[in-house]
């Protein structure tokens, strides 16, 4: 079993399949009877489908009227919130940029139900060609593989419909889903400006940019374009952010970003701190010293420090001559371990890094421990928050640790670099 677990040959074509449809059968079955037993707005236990698109319609419904600031107001983002599906509605805060208000006002246009699935179905198809052109740029000559290639594995990556089954069934898939949430938006920017990096810069910057709405994702992505002199991507990425933020000022007024930034103060406070959300549900070092009863002192300077690694990792990577495929897999995993705000639906984000990682493996092959981990870091949204709170052993933060672990070190052998050996350079001299 150490063996098979070792070298991945557990992980044949047909247990891959019969555990992508199991998982994609219980989630369809789970989504189905939410929606079934639901009265249009809200799910047999009371609360909205789609749980947090809940904030995003309530907050439209303010832009609709011409108050953009009260989203930003707890008390009056939760006073709507009851006003729309019923006195018992639990909160769901708003913690988003201002401009994002233009994605919640025309949603809110709309009927409830209509709206989430719009929402949803719009996102889901985008986060899905997003897969698709990561697993098609294996034959592409902007994505090189470095060393000999294995013969008719090109095909294989896009052949047949198993990534579209892996993609479909991905659990985080489900996880934001139920909640409603923006993880397929999220995915879908990170792959297709990984993807277009190299071939389209101004655009990729145009994308990393648009994704100014999670802020919290942003501190690797500027570290990485900086340090790799892609400064038409950087300006690109700038020009976006200035532009959402100038639009905003202009539709939604100059009193939109105090309230923004008082938004951000309870964010911090209630959701992160204090943990009022759960800290089974977030998935961050953070989080994950809180959970086992440290400090919030502590948790940030452990946070830091991790964060500190995984950048100066991730800054050598991309530096590095290593395949661009393991660069663009290393940089999704390291935004989320960069942040200690991150929740299991955010798990969304590592799609693109798997893509990237299964293309680099099926083209060159997988190294010891590498698929095995890879199905792991597939797996762990399905149970992350549920081993949590039974349990407090965190799943996701250890996962996507050992993939980036990997990752790093099979740069270094695909790169020609020896640590040892240069340490020990240093040393004679």
């Amino acid at each position: 079993m150490v063996e098979a677990l070792r070298t991945g040959a557990w992980l044949t074509r047909e247990r891959i399949r019969l555990v992508a449809l199991a998982v994609l059968a219980a989630s369809a079955i789970g989504s189905g009877w939410l929606v079934v037993t639901s009265d249009g707005l809200n799910d047999l236990r009371g609360r909205p489908l789609g749980t947090d698109f809940a904030n995003v319609y309530a907050a439209g419904t303010y832009v609709l009227e011409g108050r953009p600031a009260l989203p930003f107001d707890s008390p009056s983002q939760h006073a709507r919130e009851k006003d729309i599906f019923g006195a018992k509605t639990p909160f769901y805060g708003w913690h988003y940029p201002p401009f994002f208000l233009f994605v919640a006002a025309p949603l809110a246009l709309m009927p409830y139900a209509l709206a989430l699935a719009v929402w949803q179905g719009v996102t889901f198809a985008l986060y899905l060609w997003a897969v698709w052109a990561i697993l098609s740029t294996c034959r592409s000559p902007y994505l090189p593989f470095q060393g000999e290639v294995r013969s008719g594995m090109q095909e294989e990556v896009t052949s047949g419909r198993l990534w579209l089954l892996l993609a479909l069934a991905y659990p985080a898939v489900f996880v934001n889903l139920g909640h409603g949430h923006n993880g397929f938006l999220t995915a879908a920017l990170m792959g297709g400006a990984l993807v277009l990096l190299d071939r389209k810069p101004l655009v990729a910057g145009v994308l990393f940019g648009l994704l100014a709405y999670k802020p919290q994702f942003g501190l690797m992505i500027p570290l990485v374009l900086a340090v790799t002199g892609r400064w038409r991507t950087v300006m690109a990425a700038g020009a976006t952010v200035v532009a959402l933020a100038g639009a905003a000022t202009l539709a939604f007024g100059l009193d939109v970003w105090p309230a923004f930034l008082e938004g951000t103060r309870f964010t911090r406070l209630v959701v992160l701190e204090s943990g009022n959300t759960g800290w089974h549900k977030i998935q961050s070092i953070f989080a994950w010293v809180r959970m086992w009863g440290g400090s919030v002192p502590l948790a940030y300077a452990v946070q830091a420090v991790g964060t500190l690694a995984v950048a100066c990792a991730l800054v050598w990577l991309w530096r590095s001559r290593a395949a661009f495929a393991l660069k663009a897999a290393a940089l999704p995993i390291a935004a989320l371990l960069a942040t200690p705000y991150s929740l299991d639906y955010d798990l969304m984000v590592l799609a693109p890094a798997i893509a990237f990682l299964a293309a680099h493996g099926l083209v060159r092959g997988f190294r010891p421990c590498e698929a095995t981990a890879l199905a792991a870091m597939w797996l762990v949204p399905l149970v992350a928050r549920t081993v949590a709170e039974a349990t407090l052993i965190p799943l996701g933060v250890p996962a996507m640790l050992a993939v980036f672990t990997l990752i790093v070190g099979r740069a270094m052998t695909e790169s020609g670099f020896d640590p040892t050996w240069r340490f020990a350079g240093r040393a004679l001299k």
